[in-house]
């Protein structure tokens, strides 16, 4: 009987095929104007986002929790992605797991790429830690902040 996939592995295909999108509507002919790839973009970032924004909208009994997430600076890993450290209290009497949306955005508050992570099992009144990358390299300034948050 084939298994059903997971929230986890949903978010990393619709991420991942939002991620091609971007890279199809980005690249250039001839005919592209600096305009209509700017524009191209945007629209393939938005969905990005509104990807991300439906993994998070799937997870069954959930309760929103962005108050109880926080994210750390951002660094670049050895494979050129944007990299944040996400660190999730459970304030509840029992252990639960969170998954959080992370915008990137460059200084002027543009949305460069979006990325969603688990952080799994975190124990009654404990913090718990995942790291949030992007899904294509980014250049520049680049920030993150936490968009939603769910804790199940």
């Amino acid at each position: 009987m084939p298994s059903h996939p997971t929230p986890r592995t949903r978010t990393a295909v619709l991420l991942t095929a939002a991620a091609l999108t971007v890279a199809t509507l980005t690249s250039c002919s001839d005919d592209d104007t600096p305009a209509s790839v700017a524009s191209k973009a945007a629209s393939a970032y938005a969905s990005a986002t509104a990807e991300a924004g439906r993994a998070l909208d799937e997870i069954k009994g959930g309760v929103n929790a962005k108050d109880a997430v926080r994210v750390g600076g951002v660094r670049t890993n050895a494979d050129g992605r944007a990299e944040a450290e996400i660190s999730a209290e459970n304030t509840t009497d029992s252990k639960k797991s969170f998954a959080v949306q992370v915008d990137f955005k460059d200084d002027d508050g543009n949305l460069l790429d979006a990325a969603v992570v688990t952080v799994s099992d975190v124990a009654a009144g404990a913090t718990g830690k995942a790291t949030a990358r992007s899904t294509r390299d980014l250049s520049g300034q680049v920030r993150a902040e936490v968009a939603r948050a769910v804790r199940y």
